[in-house]
């Protein structure tokens, strides 16, 4: 058990002795960690000590800001063995790949911001005007529990490096790797005050995080409800915001693709998590001539993923991260069933040998109607829904036919015809054949997906108001 009953709070560890929330390892159900339930109090004073740090660390060097991201990435990379085992065990994701990418994508992001800061132009001339970025000031940072370490580095990387100071609310049910990084930060040069960290519940800590009014501006990723919440709080004090929120992206086969790589990279990338990543490939559109032979190409995938223990190599699909997401999937499937189409993979129930934590079988249905809920709806779990269309512009139509807008894939033999279909698409990102993930591509979404970007450049102008000088 992991007694985490503090906060950290002005550059120093807060005890907490009230009440707290437990932790879940998800292969087991078991609790492993305990955090506290903090209150507004708790919240108040992070804001205040952000508040108070931001006016000198607004005015700090580049160099003092490079420094300090370099001893983060340091430390990341010291501790990445230790973050990755503790996202495996509170999200489920298999080992080999939270290695890869639960610890090795936050230090990748520290990283690439290293390498951009020394080029970025806080300053340039237009015209007799010299235009200047400055920070927004104190940023509120609210995470998820899917890439929960991450999605953190996303968002206080460019922060701090834009000079503003930060007030993190983890997810509860992932927020072990958040301590982590505190007590790298704690071990750097950063001042008191710049970065705190804050563990409760979204309706206590949450909400005086997003209504405080020396919070002027919040980053958030997480459902499309919450995000909701956050834009409608924001605006009655006219804060800034950044949210990066859910998805249905559609993965389009062309008639002339190959049908068996499209079918098995889409799954691979529907699979990842277990689905629980948010631009997950979770509609197949596929010519109807071929509907039958792409079922059957992704049963046979799904059946490839060996599902069991996250912290064995040998596993490929670990659980879901909390038993409420578990339930809540089941539902979908079972939905599925009654909404008429064809259970082709899997069902609501837990793979064989896998009674324990959180797992569900990885589902795929054939002839799923567009305007099905199935299909409509952001699911965050390992189904795939497979969709016959007529033409490319039924397929384009189907694609576009959901509130969302935050990913997407186009498969094509013509590279060009490819890229055609995939400008058509009403989406922040298209993979185009299998194309690798770029972190210093920007990164958000269209609709009911999101505002603003993050990484890169376009993530660290998120943090920045502009100015000008008319000389």
């Amino acid at each position: 058990m992991n007694d985490l009953s503090r906060n950290y709070i002005n550059g120093q560890w807060v005890d907490w002795s009230g009440d707290t929330l437990d932790v879940h390892e998800a292969g087991t159900g078991e609790v492993i960690a305990r955090v506290p339930s903090s209150g507004r109090e708790e919240m108040e004073q992070a804001i205040a000590a952000a508040d108070r740090a931001f006016d000198s660390w607004s005015e700090s060097t580049l160099e003092q800001r490079i420094k300090v991201l370099e001893q983060l990435h340091a430390g990341l990379k010291e501790r990445s063995g230790e973050i990755a085992e503790t996202i495996c065990r509170e999200v489920g994701m298999p080992i080999k790949l939270a290695t890869a990418i639960q610890a090795g994508m936050p230090a990748t992001m520290t990283k690439s911001y290293l390498k951009l800061l020394p080029d970025f132009p806080f300053t340039e001339q237009s015209g007799n005007s010299e235009v200047q970025y400055a920070p927004v000031g104190v940023v509120g940072c609210i995470t998820p529990w899917n890439y929960p370490l991450h999605q953190v580095i996303l968002k206080i990387v460019p922060a701090i490096a834009a000079g503003c100071t930060v007030v993190l609310k983890p997810s509860e049910i992932a927020p072990q790797s958040a301590y982590i990084l505190a007590e790298i930060l704690d071990g750097t040069d950063l001042p008191k005050g710049v970065f705190n960290l804050v563990c409760g519940l979204g309706q206590t800590v949450g909400d005086t995080l997003i209504k405080h009014p020396d919070v002027r501006m919040v980053s958030f990723t997480g459902s499309t409800r919450t995000g909701s919440l956050i834009a409608h709080a924001a605006a009655d004090d006219f804060k800034r915001i950044a949210l990066e929120m859910g998805g249905k992206s559609a993965s389009v086969v062309l008639p002339d693709a190959d049908l068996g790589a499209a079918v098995k990279g889409t799954v691979n990338n529907c699979l990842l998590n277990s689905g629980q990543t948010c631009t997950a490939l979770t509609r197949l559109l596929v010519p109807a001539d071929q509907h039958d032979e792409a079922c059957e190409l992704a049963a046979a995938a799904v059946a490839k993923m060996t599902p069991g223990n996250p912290l064995e190599e040998t596993t490929r699909l670990g659980p879901l991260a909390s038993e409420q997401q578990r339930d809540r999937v089941f539902d979908y499937i079972r939905l599925g069933i009654e909404e008429g189409a064809t259970l082709v993979a899997g069902g609501p129930e837990a793979p064989d040998g896998c009674d324990q934590g959180y797992f569900v079988k990885a589902t795929v249905f054939g002839n799923v109607k567009p305007d099905s809920r199935i299909a409509q709806e952001e699911i965050f779990g390992p189904v795939l829904s497979i969709i016959p269309y007529q033409d490319e512009a039924d397929a384009i139509r189907i694609a576009n036919g959901t509130e969302y807008g935050l990913s997407g894939a186009v498969w094509s033999a013509d590279q060009d015809k490819a890229k055609k279909v995939a400008s058509k698409l009403r989406t922040g990102q298209v993979t185009v054949n299998g194309g690798a993930f770029n972190p210093q591509a920007p990164f958000g979404g269209f609709g009911h997906s999101g505002i603003g970007r993050e990484f890169g450049k376009w993530g660290l102008e998120e943090f920045l108001e502009v100015r000008s000088l008319q000389l």
